[in-house]
């Protein structure tokens, strides 16, 4: 898995990344979602290698990297700290202008290092997500009923923590399709680790929380001041999931934000990097190229 590349730990202000990097190219950063780590990416990152230096980092929290203690408003875990993390690590290896790609989770961490960083950011890649703002503002009973985890991981009167930790593999095994078959062996065990780490998986519902409050937040600022992502932007998402069951054609709720937006759906389930990773390489290097 991930022949070629280097596994190392990279300190980046306050915590310390666990970061996969290889291949020679422009350089471009995978981030991942929940409940995944950067192995998510193991049959993409090496066909993107041959002409990109890709790097994947686990985000803070998930993973092996670190877990930062968090304050009341869960700022620690804010996209914006998530995002300041990329740029920091991009910069200790090297990389002054860099894309980006995030799916689920990490899609939130990625357009907010276009807006906090332009000046950083090459191109933009969205996957399976759109601005927790707009998300939150369309809350209905069909998305309420389909994304019911975001309020069970948000909450805190009765943190969700005992009731995954009680039986992890149970829990997110019945949630969603994890077995070794569908993830690949060693992206399943590095799974498993991070799943059965008590602290890995207070730190991953710490990301919702801060998705309900700060990050809400910082979007609506941004709309509210106009600012929009400057850099091309591409969204894909998987046509087997409730994208377009939620939004219709998720580019329009986009296109308010990203005046260069463009895309289209993947015959896959959400997991599009383990599930459809030929169309998926061949997407990015399409837009990236």
């Amino acid at each position: 898995m991930f022949d070629g590349f280097q596994l190392e730990r990279v300190k980046v202000g306050e915590v310390s990344l666990r970061v996969r990097h290889g291949g020679s190219g422009p350089a471009v950063v995978l981030l991942h979602g929940h409940p995944r780590t950067h192995t998510t990416w193991y049959q993409v990152a090496p066909a993107l290698a041959t002409e990109f230096t890709v790097v994947c980092p686990d985000l803070r929290g998930y993973g092996q990297s670190d877990k930062p203690a968090a304050d009341e408003a869960h700022t620690q875990y804010s996209k914006r700290s998530m995002a300041q993390d990329v740029v920091r690590l991009m910069t200790e290896l090297g990389h002054e202008r860099f894309a980006v790609v995030g799916h689920d989770r990490g899609s939130y961490v990625a357009y907010r290092t276009a807006l906090d960083h332009p000046d950083r950011v090459s191109q933009l890649v969205v996957m399976d997500g759109v601005p927790v703002v707009e998300a939150l503002e369309r809350c209905d009973d069909k998305f309420a009923a389909m994304w019911w985890h975001w309020w069970f991981f948000a909450q805190t009167a009765k943190p969700a923590e005992r009731v995954i930790c009680a039986d992890p593999e149970t829990w997110y095994n019945a949630w969603t399709s994890n077995g070794p078959d569908h993830l690949g062996p060693e992206n399943h065990a590095d799974f498993l680790a991070a799943i059965r780490n008590p602290a890995t998986v207070h730190a991953m519902l710490e990301d919702y929380r801060a998705g309900l409050g700060v990050d809400r937040q910082a979007d609506e600022a941004d709309r509210t001041a106009g600012r929009q992502i400057t850099c091309p932007t591409l969204m894909l998402w998987s046509t087997q999931d409730d994208m377009e069951d939620l939004y219709g054609n998720p580019l329009d709720v986009w296109r308010p934000w990203c005046p260069q937006i463009t895309g289209h759906g993947i015959n896959s389930p959400h997991h599009i990097a383990e599930n459809a990773p030929k169309e998926l390489v061949q997407s990015l290097r399409d837009f990236l190229l």
